[in-house]
């Protein structure tokens, strides 16, 4: 099957300095929707761009279906790029727009229209040929823009924030659409985002990038409850990171200590000693009465909590001065956790993960 992308050793310097990508290995299979996830400046931008050809690699191989095209310019590749800013023609309507790549093809008149046809239709703007991109909504738009770069069958489709633009309820519509679109038309997508909901929400798989380098790369799933860093579990998802002691491994786990309590937990590195952290998701958290007894337990005192509709956020002030948040599904009783309310909390040791603490940021800028 086309539309096979593999990064190998891929690196991009700026001014000879400035190390943008970092030696990046990475394969993203064909007829898959794979995210760039990570924050301003870690250079999953820069890596779309030299998907695109956009930009030269300082070195490494961009192999496009087992071919190095590293070096091939952008014309020449069978990818197409969809911007955040649509870059739409205003002197032109719907449908010329999305021909516009067609007139530097050999395809009759009759064979272009045809496909416009189908192209709208597929992103279900039939009947919109003849308006103007002034007349459209910015969903629209964004559609008319997928419609171009699809219209050309290209192999790989690289799209670079093309939400961004959006307001909020429109982008969490068109994040189940655009899942549901490249799932029909079987094109590889590569979608550079800073946004988690959006990475989890539409992607088979998800590299996460810091700092010019991959720190993890899988599925939505995986990544979430799987992460491999202190940074991932950090950024991906709202995470608990407690420091901890890590005293040494045992049957099927891992002794920590905790505010100068034992722990066991049974996910993450659990050979690690020494400084480390310990990390538990909210939902994984389980409030009990005050003075609850058992392992794997800390007391504490609620702070805040906040309601968010179908759940409540808890913010529990911990033995050792850490705040630990939760979430409790709103189940239409009343949870009576008012601030200052006391509590013991739960950490199950299958949800209580061992990560190694994060080594200090290089001065790369991406």
């Amino acid at each position: 099957m086309d539309g096979e992308v593999r990064l190998e050793e891929l690196t991009k310097v700026f001014d000879g300095a400035v190390v943008a990508v970092d030696g990046i290995d990475v394969e993203m299979p064909p007829a898959e929707f794979f995210t760039l996830l990570g924050p301003s400046g870690c250079g999953k931008t820069t890596t779309l761009r030299m998907i695109a050809g956009f930009e030269r690699p300082t070195s490494g191989r961009i192999l496009l279906d087992g071919a190095d095209v590293a070096q091939v310019p952008p014309h020449r590749r069978n990818v197409n790029t969809v911007f955040q800013s649509y870059a739409l023609f205003p002197h032109l309507d719907v449908a010329g727009n999305v021909a516009f790549g067609l007139k530097y093809t050999k395809a009759s008149k009759e064979e272009k229209a045809r496909r416009v046809a189908e192209v709208l239709d597929l992103v279900r703007l039939g009947g919109f040929q003849t308006r103007k991109p002034v007349q459209l909504s910015g969903g629209q738009q964004q559609r008319v823009a997928l419609a171009r770069a699809l219209v050309l069958k290209p192999r790989v489709l690289l799209l670079d924030e093309p939400l961004g633009a959006l307001d909020a309820r429109l982008r969490k519509g068109l994040q189940v659409e655009l899942k549901a679109l490249q799932h029909e038309v079987g094109v590889t997508f590569v979608f550079v985002t800073h946004d988690q909901e959006e990475a989890l929400t539409m992607s088979d798989r998800i590299a996460v990038m810091n700092d010019g380098r991959i720190e993890q790369a899988g599925s939505p799933k995986e990544v979430y409850e799987e992460p491999q860093t202190v940074f991932v579990a950090d950024f991906l998802g709202v995470s608990n990171l407690l420091p901890a002691e890590g005293l040494g491994r045992d049957d099927g786990g891992s002794t920590l200590r905790i505010a100068d309590r034992t722990f066991r937990a049974e996910k993450g590195d659990l050979t690690a000693r020494g400084d480390l952290k310990a990390m538990i998701r909210p939902e994984r958290i389980t409030v009990e009465r005050q003075g609850a007894a058992g392992d794997n337990r800390l007391p504490g005192l609620v702070e805040r909590s906040v309601f968010l509709g179908g759940a409540y956020e808890i913010h529990v002030r911990v033995l050792g001065g850490e705040l630990l948040r939760l979430t409790m599904a709103n189940d239409g009783n009343s949870i009576g956790l008012e601030q200052g309310t006391p509590v013991t909390l739960y950490l199950p040791p299958d949800a209580l993960r061992v990560l190694r603490p994060s080594e200090p940021p290089s001065e790369n800028g991406a």
